[in-house]
């Protein structure tokens, strides 16, 4: 069985293959059809096509039947919003010296084996970047023993590291798991942070829903919020669900994707 996805980033196409199969990412093997037109900050007309197959192994039949209930709330993934420092000059993440670094056709076969030497690959890559942008940024780095890697950045320019709309953090994370998840060891999953800014627009969104879900139920109208990404929009629909006025979902094909809040 496959499918075809089409998404702002490859990872975020990738990432909604996986929960309409109702799989992971070990039972899987994707083709990139289409690059992001720009860089990976989203600001481009094109966006990421990817072709995903589950691997001859997997019960292509149970995992489609498994996944109707479930594909409403798991389609809602990753990333964040920010509002960057009005007194800094936004800098985009500059092209590396090869794209080959983060370009794969299809998955290689994944080992269970931890890469140890994540922190190491993820921190020089991050130099690179930062050196790159003219940024003096320091890197500290925490492996899991659930084979997560959390990266916290410190420095100066908070508002820069961040970017518009929180592009530039999420662009930063989305090439550090490529470059970490390359070789054949077991897929890490990697999350980088600065200034605790994702809990902090995490509060925010929660208390925004709650607020907006007011109004829906007050106006017995429907709230439309501006497009987000598909991790904010799950913060909305996880701060209503215990809401018994309220029901959430969301429309609109990436990147213009929103929540609705509606009174039932």
């Amino acid at each position: 069985m496959q499918v075809q996805k089409v998404a702002k980033t490859v990872n975020l196409a990738i990432d909604e293959a996986l929960n309409e199969l109702n799989t992971t990412i070990d039972n899987i093997e994707y083709t990139i059809l289409q690059e992001p037109s720009k860089g990976f900050l989203g600001i481009g007309s094109r966006p990421a096509k990817v072709l995903v197959k589950l691997k001859d192994s997997v019960n292509s039949t149970e995992t489609k039947t498994e996944n109707i209930n479930e594909n409403k709330e798991k389609t809602e993934d990753e990333a964040i919003i920010s509002k960057p420092n009005n007194n800094t000059t936004e800098k985009r993440i500059p092209k590396m010296v090869s794209e080959d670094m983060f370009k794969q056709t299809t998955k290689p076969e994944k080992s269970k084996e931890i890469n140890k030497n994540a922190p190491i690959i993820a921190t020089n890559f991050l130099k690179q970047v930062f050196d790159k942008m003219n940024l003096n940024v320091e890197i500290n780095t925490t492996l899991t023993d659930k084979n997560t890697l959390l990266i916290d950045l410190k420095g100066n320019d908070i508002g820069v590291i961040i970017g518009k709309r929180g592009q530039t953090l999420d662009s930063l994370q989305y090439l550090t798991n490529l470059v970490v998840n390359k070789g054949e060891y077991a897929y890490m999953s990697i999350s980088i942070d600065t200034a605790d800014y994702r809990e902090r627009r995490k509060q925010t969104l929660e208390q925004l829903a709650i607020n907006l879900a007011k109004k829906a139920k007050k106006t017995r109208r429907n709230v439309n919020l501006e497009p987000m990404n598909p991790y904010e929009r799950r913060i909305i629909h996880g701060a209503l669900q215990n809401d018994p006025a309220i029901k959430t979902y969301s429309e609109g094909n990436e990147p213009f994707r929103y929540v609705v809040i509606s009174p039932k």
